[in-house]
């Protein structure tokens, strides 16, 4: 089966993930997933690429960004596997490729659906009953986003700016917005979205996308059906 394209558009958001080989853990301990998050940073700084949310679960990880030129996420997604992948084999003595091939994305319709992908990302943890509140979790945007803890330096994006006049505002309707959850409808579109490479979005979204890129993006039937996220 041939490759899905990778899409990759400036200025638009893009819904990142990037799975463990076989599904299997790329996260050890808590060492780890530090040196992973620098090295995410540093990237995306390096080649032009705001973080607005991610999270680090133990064999996956979703990061929202936003690419200021179209090479940015594919430059700076490389660097960052392939230099925490070199870092892992040489502490752990293992071999072999650590994550399952190239990472997936999409594009994010930023009027409606970039706030709901903030909070699917900050939700895995609570979904996968690793922990009942997202403050809970270290290893994700949450508290950064929510509770004004500054780890990193992620960058708002503008639909998050818009949540209020002053910082306190846009923390207090971020947590509000998190605890809505997600509803099945919600999760499957997102799903759908990075396991097809597919915009996620209103059909206006994708048909703005397509005529950005001057051809039209395949539906995603093709193929064995795949996992969900």
């Amino acid at each position: 089966m041939p490759r899905l394209p990778r899409v990759s558009i400036a200025g638009l958001a893009l819904h990142v993930v990037h799975r463990g080989n076989n599904r299997q853990s790329v996260f050890f301990n808590d060492g780890d997933r530090i040196a992973y998050l620098d090295l995410l940073f540093e990237s995306c700084e390096r080649y032009d690429a705001s973080v607005h949310a991610y999270v680090c679960m133990t064999n996956h990880v979703h990061i929202l960004m936003t690419p200021w030129d179209e090479s940015s996420a594919s430059k700076a997604m490389q660097r960052l596997g392939a230099s925490y992948a070199a870092g892992i084999n040489a502490i752990y003595a293992r071999s072999g490729s650590l994550w399952e091939g190239r990472f997936k994305s999409s594009l994010v319709d930023s009027e409606r659906y970039v706030l709901a992908c903030y909070r699917y990302i900050e939700l895995n943890p609570v979904r996968a009953g690793m922990v009942r509140h997202p403050s809970e979790y270290r290893w994700s945007s949450y508290r950064h986003n929510a509770q004004g803890v500054i780890d990193y330096p992620i960058r708002p994006h503008s639909e998050w700016l818009a949540l209020g006049t002053d910082v306190w505002t846009r923390r207090r309707c971020h947590a509000e917005m998190v605890a809505e959850g997600m509803t099945h409808e919600q999760l499957e579109k997102f799903r759908r979205g990075t396991c097809k490479g597919l915009p996620t979005g209103s059909q206006d979204f994708q048909a703005k996308v397509e005529a950005a890129l001057a051809r039209r993006l395949g539906d995603g039937q093709r193929g064995r059906p795949k996992k969900g996220l």
